[in-house]
C-alpha cells in the first residue's frame, strides 16, 4: 500500500534539503552521512550508549507535535520507512524499512499531549517485542529561545539487540544487513531525518498549509 505522502506538495524538489530514498539512494546518501561525521572526537565515546540529535523548527510546536503523533508521518520525514498499514492490533502499524531490502518494521506510537512527547516503539521483522525505542520531545521555543517555533529533541538508547538480533528466527534468510550495523551512523542519519522534518514543517507553515496534511486527518 502506498500512502499519499507529501501529496499536498506538487513538487517535492521545492523543499530545499529534503533527502529521502526516492531522490537519493543508499549509494548517493552514504557520502553525505559520512561527511556529517567528524574524526576530531571519539565517536564511540559520544554515541556508544546514546544517540541524541536536536533542532529548531520555525513552526507552531503544537502542530509539530500533532504531526509527529501520527505514525503515518514517518512515511514523509524518515529516510526509508514506507508503506504504513495498520495491523489487526489497534495502534500497531506495519511498514517496510527499505534500508533492509524490504524489511518489515512494526511501530506503535505512544504520545503525551501534556508533555508533547512522542515515543516510537519499533522493531524489525516482528511486532511482539518493540525494542527499538525512538524518544522524541517537542518544546515550545518561546520558553527556551524566547522566539516562536519548536525545538525537537530525539534520543535513542543502544539496546543490546542492536549488537545481536534477539529474534534471528524472524529475519529474512538472505538479508545482508541488520539494523545494528548502522548504529555508528545513527547520529548523522537521524540528523538528516530531523532536517527533513524541519524542511517539511517549515515549507507547510510558510505557505499556510496544515503541518499535518489533510490525508492524515
Amino acid at each position: 500500500m502506498t500512502l499519499p505522502a507529501l501529496s499536498d506538495i506538487p513538487d517535492t524538489a521545492a523543499i530545499a534539503g529534503l533527502i529521502r530514498i526516492e531522490n537519493s539512494d543508499k549509494d548517493a546518501t552514504t557520502p553525505i552521512i559520512m561527511d556529517m561525521l567528524r574524526s576530531v572526537y571519539p565517536h564511540d565515546k559520544i554515541y556508544g550508549d546514546f544517540c541524541t540529535v536536536q533542532g529548531y523548527i520555525d513552526a507552531d510546536p503544537r502542530a509539530v507535535f500533532e504531526y509527529l503523533s501520527d505514525t503515518r508521518s514517518l512515511e514523509e520525514w524518515t529516510y526509508s520507512l514506507r508503506g504504513f498499514t495498520e495491523t489487526d492490533k489497534p495502534g500497531l502499524w506495519l511498514a517496510y524499512d527499505r534500508l533492509g531490502d524490504q524489511t518489515k518494521i512494526y511501530t506503535r506510537t505512544v504520545a503525551s499531549a501534556d508533555a508533547m512527547t512522542v515515543d516510537y516503539h519499533c522493531a524489525w521483522d516482528q511486532g511482539e517485542h518493540l525494542w527499538m525505542i525512538y524518544l522524541m520531545r517537542v518544546v515550545d521555543a518561546q520558553v527556551v529561545f524566547n522566539k516562536p517555533g519548536a525545538v525537537v529533541l530525539w534520543t535513542n538508547c543502544h539496546h543490546p539487540f542492536y549488537d545481536q538480533n534477539g529474534y534471528p528466527e524472524t529475519a529474512p534468510k538472505k538479508r545482508p544487513v541488520w539494523v545494528g550495523d548502522f548504529w555508528d551512523m545513527f547520529s548523522a542519519g537521524h540528523q538528516l531525518e530531523l532536517d527533513n522534518l524541519r524542511a517539511i514543517c517549515e515549507y507547510r507553515a510558510a505557505r499556510g498549509l496544515p503541518i499535518k496534511p489533510e490525508w492524515m486527518q
